[in-house]
């Protein structure tokens, strides 16, 4: 304890280094996560839920769309050899095509509730919410996402603590004389990870004559597996791209605002 409080007269005294002081999100700042948060968690259970349908409709051989009219469709599937499901895998598809549709109705549900969020320009995630949004390629979805988990009320002092805030910065391997960077080291916050790469494939897609799609094209545009680490590193310069327009409004190269 006495150590404690000596490293504390340390930091009150100005004294840089001495340990790093952790930013904990306010009551009102975490209570703007959490609707954004849910959306992301139905999103990929839903996902799961309809590869595992896919996944189930494979093994006995058969593809059906996932339409209102799965249920009749599942009722006269034939196998190969023309005899219908067995039915314990019938009722299986059953529930699971339940589940699918529970998920469903609850992120509709939670999309209705998004358009009720209030953005006050007058507030720093109001501001945030609304620049990002005049950027060709980011929705609703991501501006608030970035807004409520990073931008909106942490203070960032340089591009490299951003990256290392979401873990999309390279982990350093050193051994002896041998000295190199690994993969990202994926120790940030996870969901504005998810968000930026998801935003990232967005970019190159809305954003094409911008900079950075034409220096991710020209580096990682030539083979698939090329271009599923490349979009990491776009994602994480676009990262920072944004933070500066936010901060600053500087656009980025070759950037397109919305009309």
């Amino acid at each position: 304890m006495t150590g404690l409080l000596r490293l504390l007269e340390r930091h009150v005294a100005g004294e840089p280094g001495v340990w790093h002081v952790v930013r904990v999100p306010g009551e009102a700042e975490e209570e703007a996560r959490h609707l954004h948060r849910v959306r992301e968690t139905l999103q990929q259970e839903r996902t799961r839920v309809i590869n595992r349908l896919h996944g189930l409709l494979t093994t006995q051989g058969l593809q059906l769309p996932l339409h209102a009219d799965f249920l009749e469709r599942l009722a006269t599937a034939r196998r190969w050899d023309a005899t219908p499901l067995p039915p314990g895998m019938a009722q299986r598809l059953q529930w699971v095509w339940a589940h699918l549709e529970f998920l469903t109705t609850q992120l509709a549900a939670v999309d209705a509730a998004r358009p009720a969020l209030r953005v006050d320009a007058a507030t720093t995630t109001g501001r945030w919410v609304t620049r990002l949004q005049t950027l060709r390629g980011i929705g609703s979805v991501g501006a608030w996402s970035l807004t409520t988990e990073i931008f909106g009320w942490r203070a960032i002092r340089n591009g490299r603590e951003l990256g290392a805030l979401v873990g999309v910065v390279p982990a350093p391997y050193q051994s002896g004389a041998t000295a190199h960077d690994q993969g990202i080291t994926r120790a940030g916050n996870r969901h504005v990870r998810r968000m930026v790469v998801q935003l990232a494939w967005s970019w190159l897609r809305y954003q094409p004559l911008s900079g950075l799609s034409r220096w991710y094209r020209e580096r990682f545009d030539r083979r698939r597996r090329l271009r599923r680490i490349g979009i990491v590193a776009l994602a994480r310069k676009l990262l920072i791209a944004w933070w500066r327009y936010g901060e600053a409004g500087i656009i980025p190269e070759g950037a397109v605002l919305k009309a």
